[in-house]
């Protein structure tokens, strides 16, 4: 699908999502292309203030810090930003439980009422969505925006993702530029972010979604295709030499569903250590094994088996062969898609 959103946008989407990562490097990378995009100091401030209250102040004062230092260094440099609008002052007499309470009914599209907590149901209506959404730096559409990127870049927050997506379409946030945050993610914050959006967009929406989760926190390169094995494989693996020798090791990365033909290695013990993500390892006439970051197989010598990510995730494991003098692998048939489909 198209990116629709326009250059400011797509910083202010890398911004909150760095912002919640806590990744204070690329944040600073990002607040950098913002300015220069056209966003304002008073934007980017505002936007970091916003989290807070989703992201925690420790996150929302690092984001805050991070921006002032960018600020120094861009002026140390000749670059003056502008400022932009401030919030106008809160008329005398608002009542901001009353607002907060029509904003937050309008962005869940029904009233809402946490009885379970009522200090925080009180909180949530009068300052959050009384006293901050009623700061008019930023729209209610732009703090979607920036609510629905920032929660990407949480683990275990998707149904609150799931909410504010369809709170964003409430306010304001086309459906166009919701599909268009996950290759913003994928660009600019990594593709663990763009995964988690894009999943929780398309159940959203209702939609077909068939992406594997990506290796979380990688220790090693993913590498360039691997083609010169791709005639041994269903699907896209990546090949990263780690190091050379009489001992070569490598990292090898498969996307889900990917896994090698059946195959043995003659004259040598072939040794696995998985480093991220779900896969299987099998052996000719034996059941499939679960293969999980920190499990280790060693493989013995004229074994038949094949390894591979499973369905719904990629999978990263280190490689390397104790080999003899004349050592060769022989590749037998696929994994069918019949095999492979009954694993669980």
């Amino acid at each position: 699908m198209e990116n629709v959103l326009n250059e400011r946008q797509q910083s202010i989407v890398a911004i909150a999502c760095l912002e919640a990562k806590g990744d204070i490097d690329g944040l600073k990378t990002a607040i950098n292309e913002g300015l220069d995009a056209g966003l304002t100091v008073s934007q980017v401030k505002e936007a970091l203030s916003h989290l807070y209250a989703y992201t925690g102040f420790p996150r929302s004062l690092n984001g805050l810090g991070a921006l002032q230092g960018v600020l120094d260094e861009r002026k140390q440099r000749g670059i003056n930003d502008p400022e932009g609008k401030e919030a106008d002052p809160l008329p005398e007499g608002y009542d901001a439980l009353k607002q907060g309470t029509e904003v937050q009914s309008k962005l869940t599209g029904r009233a809402y009422n946490y009885t379970f907590a009522p200090a925080t149901d009180y909180y949530l209506k009068a300052h959050l969505f009384g006293d901050i959404f009623a700061r008019n730096n930023l729209t209610h559409a732009q703090r979607e925006l920036v609510t629905v990127s920032a929660l990407s870049g949480l683990e275990g927050c998707e149904a609150q993702l799931k909410s504010h997506i369809n709170g964003a379409r409430n306010m304001g946030v086309t459906d166009a530029e919701l599909h268009s945050i996950p290759a913003v993610l994928a660009a600019k914050v990594g593709e663990r972010e763009a995964w988690r959006a894009q999943k929780a967009i398309a159940e959203v929406f209702g939609e077909e979604f068939n992406g594997g989760e990506p290796v979380k926190d990688p220790m090693f390169p993913k590498g360039q295709p691997n083609t010169a094995f791709a005639k041994y494989f269903i699907g896209e693996s990546f090949l990263a030499p780690l190091s050379s020798g009489k001992v070569p090791v490598s990292n090898v990365t498969f996307k889900p569903g990917c896994r090698n033909n059946w195959h043995i290695h003659h004259k040598g013990i072939q040794v696995l250590i998985c480093v991220g993500g779900t896969g299987w390892y099998q052996e000719w006439g034996k059941p499939a094994r679960l293969l999980k970051p920190g499990d280790v197989v060693e493989i013995p010598e004229g074994m038949k088996h094949w390894h591979g990510a499973t369905k719904d995730s990629w999978f990263q494991h280190i490689a390397f062969t104790v080999a003899e003098e004349g050592a060769s692998n022989e590749w037998l048939e696929p994994v069918t898609d019949e095999e492979y489909n009954k694993l669980k």
